[in-house]
C-alpha cells in the first residue's frame, strides 16, 4: 500500500529553519548598540530591557524576542570582541618571534579592543569570581569565547622561540590565559593617566614570566612544574 505525504507529516519530517532576513539582523544589531549606549551612560545594573526597547524604537516584546534577557546582550559583545580580535591579534603575532613580544600583542589589542568599554567592563568583573554566573568568564555560557582566548595565547607559544617542558606546554595556555585575566582586572581599576601603571605592570611581570619559563626548564624544577600543574588542575 502506497504511503500519501500530508502536509502534517510533511513538517514533522523536516525541521525548517527559518530564514533570517536583513531587516531582522538590522532590528537586532539595532537593540544591541542602543543596549551597549546604555550600559557605558548608565551602566549595566542600572539599564532594563524597557530602556534598551525604548532607545532602540522597537517594543519591549521585540527586544525580548532577540534577546532574552540583559545577560544575552553581554554574552554577544564578549563574542563580538573576541571575533573582533581575532584578525589583529594573529596579524601582530606574525612579526614576533621571542614569546614576550608576542604575548604582549595579545595583551596590547585586547586592551585596545575593551578601550571604548572599560568603565561598563568594570561593572561587569563582579561577575567573574562566580563560574555558575554565565557573565563570568569562567563559566558554562563562556566557554566557547575562553577558548578561542586561550587559543590566542596557545599560538603565541607554538610560534615562539621559546623551547617549552612537554609537561607544561599543554597547560601553559591557560595559565597565561589566568595572566591576562588578572593584568585586564588591574587594567580596569587603573586611575593613574592613561594607564601607566598597568603598561608599567605588564612589562614588569612579563619578563619575571618569560624568565621563569627558562628556568622552569631546568632539570631540577620539574617536581616544582608538577605542583604548579596540580594546582592549575
Amino acid at each position: 500500500m502506497k504511503t500519501v505525504m500530508t502536509p502534517t507529516m510533511a513538517t514533522n519530517a523536516i525541521t525548517v529553519k527559518p530564514r533570517v532576513t536583513a531587516r531582522a539582523e538590522d532590528t537586532r544589531r539595532k537593540i544591541y548598540e542602543a543596549a551597549m549606549e546604555l550600559f557605558r551612560e548608565k551602566g549595566f545594573e542600572a539599564t532594563t530591557m524597557r530602556d534598551i526597547a525604548a532607545k532602540a524604537g522597537v517594543a519591549l516584546g521585540g527586544a525580548y524576542y532577540y534577546f532574552s534577557a540583559k545577560d544575552a546582550i553581554v554574552l554577544a559583545f564578549y563574542g563580538e570582541m573576541q571575533e573582533q580580535s581575532n584578525g589583529p591579534v594573529l596579524e601582530a603575532l606574525a612579526g614576533h618571534k621571542k614569546l614576550k613580544e608576542r604575548i604582549e600583542c595579545i595583551l596590547e589589542k585586547r586592551l585596545e579592543l575593551l578601550e571604548p568599554n572599560r568603565k561598563f567592563c568594570a561593572a561587569l568583573f563582579r561577575h567573574a569570581p562566580d563560574s555558575a554566573d554565565p557573565l563570568s568568564p569562567f563559566s558554562d555560557e563562556t566557554r566557547a569565547i575562553r577558548e578561542g582566548a586561550i587559543e590566542h595565547m596557545r599560538i603565541a607559544v607554538e610560534g615562539s622561540d621559546r623551547k617549552v617542558p612537554a609537561d607544561l606546554k599543554p597547560r601553559l595556555p591557560y595559565l597565561l590565559w589566568l595572566y591576562q585575566m588578572a593584568l585586564i582586572m588591574f587594567w580596569l581599576y587603573d586611575r593613574s593617566p592613561n594607564q601607566e601603571r598597568t603598561r608599567r605592570l605588564m612589562e614588569k611581570s612579563l619578563g619575571l614570566l618569560v624568565n621563569l619559563l627558562r628556568i622552569s626548564a631546568l632539570p631540577l624544577m620539574k617536581p616544582l612544574r608538577k605542583t604548579v600543574l596540580e594546582l592549575a588542575e
